[in-house]
């Protein structure tokens, strides 16, 4: 299970990644010939990924959180002056990753949940 909290902060970490980068992407929806770009999707990052150990003693090799790779989002429609932004789809990104949010950190309760039952803490 230690490698489900592992996951679920390279989500959250995933997620205030692209939180930024559509931030910067509504930021520039008025300036000429702007594109705007995402993240690789998160379950491309992930799919091949090697579970890492976990650190059980100081002496241990830490692992290391990859930055996702920024890519271009291909644009529906253009402004007349060549920008790609459509706030509606940018917003559209935030809800989702909102809800993503909400649910990582539901999974990381329901989960520190049952550890804490298991030690005789919980109740």
């Amino acid at each position: 299970m230690a490698d489900l909290f592992a996951l679920a902060e390279q989500r959250l970490e995933w997620i205030d990644q692209r939180q930024r980068v559509v931030a910067q992407n509504i930021a520039n929806a008025d300036t000429p010939h702007y594109q705007p770009r995402d993240l690789t999707p998160f379950d491309q990052l992930v799919r091949n990924q090697a579970i890492a150990p976990a650190v059980t003693h100081p002496s241990h090799m830490q692992g290391r959180v990859e930055l996702a790779a920024l890519t271009q989002d291909v644009p529906a429609e253009r402004s007349l002056a060549g920008n790609g932004v459509t706030v509606e789809g940018q917003l559209t990104k935030v809800a989702q990753d909102e809800t993503n949010a909400a649910l990582v950190g539901n999974l990381w309760k329901s989960y520190m949940g049952l550890y804490m039952t298991a030690l005789g803490r919980g109740g």
